[in-house]
Formats: structure tokens, sequence, C-alpha cells
């Protein structure tokens, strides 16, 4: 599945889509990929193939966004708590980004053009050194692109954020950096 589908809304969707889009718009939302292992096992199927069907969704949201003019979206895709699961899950979600990211290296005209530009925010250190490549090489072909943003928040907690944030802070302090 491609992350750009363009606009393959339903009449009805597209109808309601035109009600939102004649009051206020919100200008960021967020998406919390949650529920995809529930989904799977309501389906009796393997949790990875959860995690498939959970992109495609994503997918079709980011589609709705770019149609409806809406100019950020933040997706928290994977907890730094995630690492508690099993090998083979985390394993096969590390597949999925790898493989869902490099084809999303490939849209780099399809980005260009729409001026799509992808943050990340999360612990990169705690990542496979090729994803850590492929989500650079993302982030650097897009940084100039200033039309959509979308942040990418994976192996990330807000409660680390802040740990992060203080011990930035403090460090600056120390270095004189921050009065």
């Amino acid at each position: 599945m491609a992350w750009f589908a363009g606009d393959n809304r339903t009449f009805f969707q597209k109808f309601v889509g035109n009600i939102l889009m004649s009051g206020p718009m919100p200008k960021h939302i967020g998406i919390i990929m949650d529920g995809n292992r529930r989904f799977a096992k309501s389906k009796n199927v393997e949790k990875i193939e959860g995690h498939k069907s959970g992109f495609e969704k994503l997918t079709e949201a980011l589609s709705w966004c770019l149609v409806m003019n809406i100019k950020e979206i933040s997706v928290y895709a994977f907890s730094i708590e995630n690492f508690k699961r099993s090998k083979e899950e985390v394993d096969g979600l590390f597949d999925l980004a790898r493989t869902k990211l490099k084809e999303l290296l490939k849209e780099e005209a399809k980005m260009k053009k729409l001026g799509f530009c992808f943050r990340f925010f999360g612990k990169l250190d705690y990542l496979p050194e090729d994803l850590k490549i492929v989500i650079s090489q993302i982030v650097e072909m897009t940084k100039d692109n200033k039309n959509f943003f979308f942040n990418l928040c994976f192996s990330y907690t807000s409660r680390d954020e802040m740990t992060t944030s203080i011990q930035d802070v403090n460090k600056a302090i120390v270095k004189k950096d921050l009065r």
C-alpha cells in the first residue's frame, strides 16, 4: 500500500468531509496506533497482519488530512514500552517500519510536490542501525518541505521526552548556555 494513495473516499465520506470543511478545521491531529493486536485477534490472524491493517488505515487518514488541508499529523506508532513485547512481534514491527519507510523514500517527487516534511521524535539509539539510516534519509530529504508535517513518534514516550528535556536544560545550565 502506497503512502499517498490519493482521494479514495466514498461518496458519503466526501459528503461528510465537505460538511466538516465548511467549519473550523484543526491544524494538527494526533493518531495513536493502538488496537492492532486486538483487531488481529478479532479476525483470527497473526498480530503482524493487524499491524499491517493499522498502517493501511494510517495512509487512509493521511490522504484525508491532505485533502482536507490539515497541515500536521503526529503518529504515535511505537512506544518505548512496546519493547516489552515478544522479540518476534518487535522484530515484525521493525520489519514493517523498515519496509514502509523504504517505500516512502521512493516517493521523493510526490513528497516534494505535496511539501511533505517528515519529522522523527523518539530514541533513535534504541533502533536497529539500518532503520536509523532510512529515517535519517527521509528527514534529510524532506527538511525543506513546509506545506505538510508528518511527525513520527517511534521509540517514544512523553515521560522519556520530559526526562530528556530536563537533562538537556541541566546540561545547558552547567555549560552556561542557559541562565
